[in-house]
């Protein structure tokens, strides 16, 4: 893959509290001293920095949602785009293809594209906006002929959705990315490829063997969450 742009990825290698729950399928009090024990067991002991990182990141957990979903799309887009430095996954993980955890990409200090769509998902669950406004998406950037992702909102079922992307910290409708085409999207709930009518759910993401692999590491580092 070309490194002409050092942000671009690697990617073609995706009422009440109980009713909230229910609909983000996420517990609600994530343990970190519990996550930050557990990860340091698998990865080895955090650097200083990387802890420094982890708690920015429980800070804006507790910090709840904002006034608006948006403005909560762009807490979680701005922190992540500050907090981690884009680098291939070839120079983090010295493979072609790896989909690293929230707190992997955090300890490092560094992801792949995927690495901030997949954080952004999972931080956006967790504050309280449901899996079926959120997918993760599989984009060709035209101008740079590479593979990328980014995170998808759709604030109703029919609505142009909002990409959040490393490349930019402002949240364009997907109608103004005309340097991104999708080529498929994905989330907890199922697989959509595009279409003139909108998205066209085509499987679940069980079928996703990446994406299975990254919720078991999730889970190993002591997140509660469901498929």
């Amino acid at each position: 893959m070309s490194r002409r742009h050092n942000k671009v990825c690697s990617a073609g290698r995706f009422a009440c509290l109980f009713f909230l729950f229910a609909c983000v399928g996420f517990s609600f009090g994530w343990d970190f001293q519990r996550i930050l024990r557990q990860s340091d067991q698998l990865y080895g002991p955090a650097a200083a920095e990387a802890r420094q990182r982890v708690g920015d990141w429980q800070a804006l957990l507790r910090q709840g949602q904002a006034e608006s979903e948006q403005a909560t799309l762009a807490r979680a887009n701005l922190f992540f785009n500050r907090a981690l430095e884009f680098q291939d996954d070839r120079v983090i993980w010295r493979q072609t293809d790896y989909w690293a955890t929230p707190i992997e990409a955090l300890r490092k200090g560094a992801a792949d594209c995927e690495d901030y769509a997949i954080a952004k998902y999972f931080t956006l669950r967790q504050l309280g906006i449901p899996s079926s406004k959120l997918q993760i998406t599989y984009v060709k950037a035209i101008r740079l002929n590479q593979a990328h992702m980014v995170l998808t909102y759709y604030p109703t079922p029919s609505s142009i959705p909002l990409v959040l992307d490393n490349l930019t910290d402002s949240i364009l409708p997907a109608t103004e990315r005309t340097d991104l085409v999708p080529v498929y999207s994905f989330n907890a709930d199922g697989m959509w490829l595009p279409g003139a009518a909108g998205n066209r759910r085509v499987g679940d993401s069980k079928r996703l063997s990446r994406w299975q692999d990254l919720l078991t590491k999730m889970r190993a580092e002591g997140f509660v969450i469901e498929d």
